[in-house]
């Protein structure tokens, strides 16, 4: 199983270009197989925008996989949004993979005057013109004539945390499926993971671990969210469920970005 870091709880009072790529070049240093960039326009504080921060990871790193998780669709132009895309996976030399959703959170929709309700529809509509655009196929009459290197766009997998509709749809017609430890209990990832397994889907991720190696260890059931809440012994044993159950990817948030705690947490899976 990979091993990813989602740089979501980056307090804004810290973030700055040099955190942006020391971070990125340490997290490639202690070994991580990849770093995930949340999207979140409405919330308390301002968050980087996913594709530009994925940018500047992939530009001061190496071999690390760079994503978004996720990305919400219904938010943008979907035009406007292919291109962008595009030019993030240029700059990362095809090492990016677009993590997207419908997104979840109200008060992002109200930010941009976007229906909140209709978002299932935007994102499936989003997602077929992006699609047309990166093979090259006209959409409106005009192409975006994408970069050869580019052909076909980023792999793209759905973040649905419990969905009936788009676990399936995610195995079937796209490259993976997200779903969260933080807003699905065990069970519920358990059950998601059977389905998409079913279906025959390709590659399965679970993001939002929140981690802390110093908390003490309460019980991990069906009814309540994945973590890595415990201690280190503990946490071994919960990845390794993961692995069990067939999941491909763990991303884990971070309480501290610093060496150390990237390097426990890294030796989790060694």
């Amino acid at each position: 199983m990979r091993l990813g870091v989602s740089f979501t709880a980056v307090a804004p009072s810290t973030l700055s270009r040099q955190r942006m790529v020391a971070d990125a070049r340490m997290t490639e240093r202690a070994g991580f197989d990849s770093l995930w960039f949340f999207d979140a326009l409405g919330r308390e504080h301002i968050h980087p925008d996913p594709l530009i921060a994925l940018t500047v990871a992939a530009m001061a790193t190496e071999s690390i996989e760079v994503g978004t998780c996720i990305m919400q669709v219904p938010l943008r132009h979907a035009a406007e949004l292919a291109q962008r895309v595009l030019t993030a996976q240029l700059a990362s030399d095809n090492r990016m993979a677009f993590g997207v959703g419908a997104g979840s959170t109200k008060a992002d929709f109200d930010l941009v005057g976007v229906d909140f309700s209709s978002r299932m529809r935007a994102l499936d509509e989003g997602l077929r013109t992006m699609h047309a655009l990166w093979r090259g196929e006209a959409v409106n009459g005009i192409t975006l004539d994408p970069w050869p290197s580019t052909l076909g766009g980023p792999p793209v997998l759905i973040g649905s945390w419990a969905g009936s509709q788009w676990i399936p749809r995610a195995a079937r017609e796209f490259d993976g499926w997200i779903g969260s430890g933080a807003k699905s209990s065990l069970g519920a990832l358990r059950g998601g993971i059977e389905r998409f397994r079913a279906a025959k889907g390709k590659r399965a991720m679970v993001t939002n671990i929140r981690c802390d190696l110093s908390a003490p260890t309460t019980a991990l059931t069906d009814d309540t969210p994945f973590s890595l809440r415990c201690q280190p012994d503990e946490a071994k044993r919960r990845l390794a469920l993961l692995q069990e159950l067939g999941f491909d990817d763990a991303v884990l948030m971070l309480p501290d970005r610093d060496a150390k705690t990237l390097d426990a947490l890294r030796q989790l899976l060694v």
